[in-house]
């Protein structure tokens, strides 16, 4: 069974005796035991000694189901016997197979096994030799399979005098070595299972890493790997290996083709792999319960046959091709075979290791040369080529280079979130380049000598030709002497009248047709390779130079990004409130001394909502509507949640955001109970979605609540309220959502209903294009608030005349506002006074600011972005102190109210507040 094991060791007091002959084992000799559960308590197992001899004498009667050694791999110890006896054992195993296959044939077995070779040496027991790595102990996991016979393994349909031609182009790519033999126990798709096995149940990264070491070093025999290191390689890695592969073979369509082979119902496999949350384990599950298709007795694949099978199930589009298909890989798998083979095809071997835990077991260096190109075929080819350059020629001595090859993506360099000026500083304490974080899309362009151009996105992708038509011709005009090159940069729509670049997402084929006075533009920021030479080790300032003097930007088509050296803390407060009061995405610091260092974190992003500390502007209330299966690791939970807001006008509840972000596991599994019964499951049929909500198509989730008004009430914090065609809350959602706050205090009544969302969106907004004539005369000759702006340093302004009105608010009605409007970050107060009720993140604390309802949009803008700029660095509970205290030290004035100079007396109720004649009006409450 597969739960047999043996060990090997060298007999350390000669008391045990042996199972089969009752004779002790002198103390240093080799004995073999046997692994077996322990009949004295539960889980435990205990170890059943014998002489090498016979327990290979009684593998010759084992039943077809018993397992048996057949390889090094399956004995603990392997490492710490001596060679001579290795090669005693492996004799012992080689006549062992040829016995059982003769007694399969017809043949009478020799009943006992010749004795010069079968038994080891005496020896006195010696310390295990130290090897850097041990060699690795694959178990089976079969229970359905027997001994693997060598000769039994059909590798192709056709004759075995056509294989290794057929191989070599069935392979589709996969580099197999001339002296390769398919059929070695080392390409055996069993082994590859075994391997994943042993990886998936094994803790720890680096142990991880370490079992795959051990095997492609010392292979199934104990002594060297002699399988194909590129098809092992492409198996472990499958989304790297087979990413050229299509499949569009999601779960439900698995279990729909499957159901068609197993003659079984389609809804009930969908509903079990929704269940399990593993479509692998659902189709092996339903396998090994059909009567219409019966598993084999053994594994016959190869990894050459899988390999193969992937490649043909890739060229297949229709149905019954694909049902055909399967039927025949099905066929010739094992319950184990088909799971394994499943999870191929899903790109997802449920191992829990990435290519960074599987290509550092090549050794030194190697995963950070995969990443430089990011093209496994290649590296593997020139991991191997470098290998036979090593005199050791077991492992690694000697670094991989790092290398980048045109036209083959490149990991993008990448940046991390910065909190604060101080973090910045910190990290580069000499200062560094910050440019302008345009809100676009990552673009790395390959263009070689033939005036070929190459494409790809963020995620290595090619990037779709409406976005990035006739960039090719800019590109040559601008490099009038490029020959090649890899340049790295963002592409997005920039309007042709205002020269401005258009918000994320316009670049889409159909929004794209809204913009007609708009086109693309390539910001470019770095330049990876030039003229046939590697700028990676170069520095960015190096880098830069080589684009300022090679490139000739084209307006509005070819754009070098905007660049400025940074060495005080001022300065770079000074820039974020530039950005941040345009409406700019952020801000990229880089170090100018740094080399390109691709799928490395190790530049610095600025955003609005970093320094807001997460916590955003923009924040609603929410209530949860729906769920919806998740994947991976949380598949079979209830995971992401569709969450929405309710309309007391059409008495509907409208969709706002789906959101899977911010529970940990615990959590999470505490909500499939509080949900299971207040929602019931309706498995994205827009059939049964009920009236009282408005669900698009696209979102219909897999559970909908029963009973809206009795649903919790979840705080969504985003990077900005956005807009989207597949939400029916006005189109209005939520960027980048994740759950902060359960609020229990809170029922649907106290949500963020319809009309208020709207008004949140609205305010959200980024402020128009300010007007800076305005030459009104004040006639309360009144000193105004001036915020002061990077590129302006005007004096203040005479306001223009104002019928505004500042209204009083007592404590009274403060407290009720209190009671009706806590929650939300901008709320109306329902008293005739009509004011705004603001709450800025993290700067007054127990402070309560009031706007007038009046008051123009963009000029709400300005002051709340004004405001959060100036209170992002602010993190103890002086946070009000200190904000009005800066006001007073950048010369902003505040009008004499009631008696009270607010000049000298920070507690005033009443400020008012003003920027470039346009006035604001604001009250705060103590």
């Amino acid at each position: 069974m597969a739960d047999n094991r043996f060990s090997i060791d060298y007999a350390k007091l000669g008391t045990s005796g042996c199972k089969k002959c009752k004779a002790k084992i002198a103390k240093g000799e080799l004995r073999i035991a046997k692994i077996t559960p322990s009949p004295f308590s539960e889980g435990d197992t205990m170890k059943v000694y014998h002489h090498v001899p016979c327990i290979f004498e009684t593998f010759l009667n084992a039943r077809a189901t018993t397992k048996i050694i057949d390889s090094s791999t399956d004995l603990d110890g392997w490492s710490n016997i001596s060679p001579a006896d290795r090669e005693i054992i492996l004799e012992q195993i080689k006549q062992t197979q040829a016995a059982k296959a003769g007694k399969a044939s017809g043949k009478s077995p020799t009943k006992k096994l010749a004795k010069s070779a079968t038994t080891p040496t005496k020896k006195t027991p010696a310390p295990p030799p130290k090897t850097t790595v041990a060699p690795i102990k694959i178990d089976a996991d079969d229970d359905d399979e027997s001994t693997i016979d060598n000769n039994d393994i059909d590798i192709v349909d056709e004759d075995d005098d056509n294989t290794e031609k057929k191989r070599e182009t069935t392979t589709d790519g996969v580099h197999v070595p001339a002296n390769d033999d398919p059929k070695h126990p080392d390409n055996a798709f069993r082994q590859f299972r075994a391997l994943c096995t042993k990886i998936a149940e094994t803790n720890g990264h680096l142990a991880k890493t370490s079992i795959v070491e051990q095997f492609i070093t010392y292979g199934t025999d104990g002594e060297s790997f002699k399988g194909n290191l590129s098809l092992l390689f492409h198996l472990l890695l499958p989304s790297k290996g087979y990413k050229s592969i299509i499949y569009n073979l999601k779960a439900k369509q698995l279990c729909k083709l499957f159901s068609v082979i197993f003659h079984e119902n389609a809804t009930a496999m969908i509903q079990k792999c929704e269940e399990c949350g593993d479509v692998a384990e659902t189709i092996a599950e339903f396998y090994s319960t059909t009567t219409h298709v019966k598993p084999p007795p053994k594994t016959v694949l190869s990894n050459y046959d899988v390999d193969h099978y992937l490649h043909e199930l890739g060229k297949v589009t229709r149905e019954q091709d694909q049902i055909q298909l399967l039927r025949k890989i099905t066929e010739k798998c094992t319950v184990n075979d088909l799971r394994m083979f499943i999870r191929l095809v899903q790109k997802d071997l449920k191992i829990n290791a990435g290519p960074k835990h599987i290509i550092e077991s090549l050794g030194p260096n190697a995963y950070e040369s995969f990443q430089a190109t990011n093209d496994l075929k290649s590296f593997i080819k020139r991991y191997l080529e470098h290998k036979t350059s090593v005199q050791n020629g077991t492992q690694l001595s000697k670094k991989l280079s790092i290398r980048i090859e045109l036209m083959t993506p490149v990991h993008p360099m990448l940046a991390e979130p910065c909190k604060s000026v101080d973090f910045a500083f910190k990290r580069c304490p000499k200062g560094f380049y910050a440019e302008i974080k345009y809100d676009g899309e990552r673009l790395q362009l390959h263009k070689d000598k033939t005036n070929q151009f190459k494409f790809f996105s963020r995620s290595l992708k090619p990037v779709t030709e409406h976005k990035i038509h006739q960039l090719s011709q800019y590109v040559v005009q601008a490099f009038p002497k490029g020959e090649s090159m890899i340049l790295d940069g963002e592409i997005l729509l920039v309007d042709r009248k205002t020269k401005k670049p258009l918000p994320f997402g316009t670049l889409g084929v159909h929004k794209k047709k809204e913009f007609s006075e708009a086109n693309e533009a390539f910001f470019i920021f770095d330049c990876l390779y030039y003229n046939g030479e590697s700028l990676l080790h170069k520095t960015l300032k190096e880098r830069r130079e080589i684009l300022v003097h090679h490139m000739t930007p084209i307006e509005n088509h070819i754009v070098l990004s905007d660049l400025k050296t940074i060495n005080k803390k001022n300065d770079l407060k000074h820039l974020i409130n530039f950005t941040i009061a345009e409406g700019l995405e952020g801000l990229v610091l880089k170090n100018p001394d740094g080399a390109y260092e691709p799928n490395k974190r190790h530049w610095l992003k600025v955003k609005k909502d970093y320094l807001m500390e997460g916590t955003m502007a923009d924040t609603a209330d929410l209530v949860v509507l729906g769920a919806y299966y998740g994947t991976g690791k949380k598949g079979g939970l209830m995971s992401v949640f569709l969450l929405g807001c309710h309309d007391p006008e059409s008495d509907r509840w409208y969709t706002v955001a789906k959101c899977g972000n911010g529970f940990d596991d615990a959590t999470l599994e505490k909500l499939q109970d509080d949900f299971k019964p207040t929602m019931t499951k309706i498995s994205k049929n827009p059939n049964q979605v009920p009236k009282w909500c408005n669900i698009s198509r696209e979102l219909v989730p897999d559970f909908i609540v029963i009973d809206p008004k009795k649903s919790p009430v979840w705080e969504i914090t985003g990077a900005e309220f956005s807009k989207s065609k597949q939400h029916t809350a006005n189109g209005i959602s939520i960027r980048f959502p994740r759950v902060t706050k359960v609020r229990e205090d809170k029922t649907w009544k106290e949500a963020t209903n319809l009309q208020y969302l709207t008004e949140l969106f609205e305010k959200s907004k980024p402020s128009k294009k300010e007007n800076n004539n305005n030459n009104g005369d004040d006639e309360d000759e009144e000193n105004v608030f001036h915020f002061g702006d990077t590129n302006n340093s005007s004096s203040p302004t005479k306001s223009s005349p104002t019928k505004r009105k500042l209204l009083e608010i007592d404590s009274d009605d403060d407290a009720d506002a209190d009671v009706r409007l806590s929650g939300t970050k901008i709320l109306r107060k329902s008293a005739p006074n009509s004011l705004l009720k603001v709450r800025f993140p993290n700067l007054f604390v127990n402070q309560h600011i009031y706007l007038s309802s009046t008051l123009p949009l963009d000029e709400y803008n300005k002051l709340k972005r004004h405001i959060e700029a100036r209170s992002c660095t602010l993190h103890d509970a002086a946070r009000y102190q200190l904000m009005l205290t800066r006001i007073l030290r950048q010369k902003i004035y505040f009008k004499r109210l009631r008696g009270e100079n607010t000049r000298s007396k920070l507690s005033s109720k009443y400020i008012l507040l003003h920027r470039c004649a346009l006035r604001v009006g604001i009250s705060v409450l103590t």
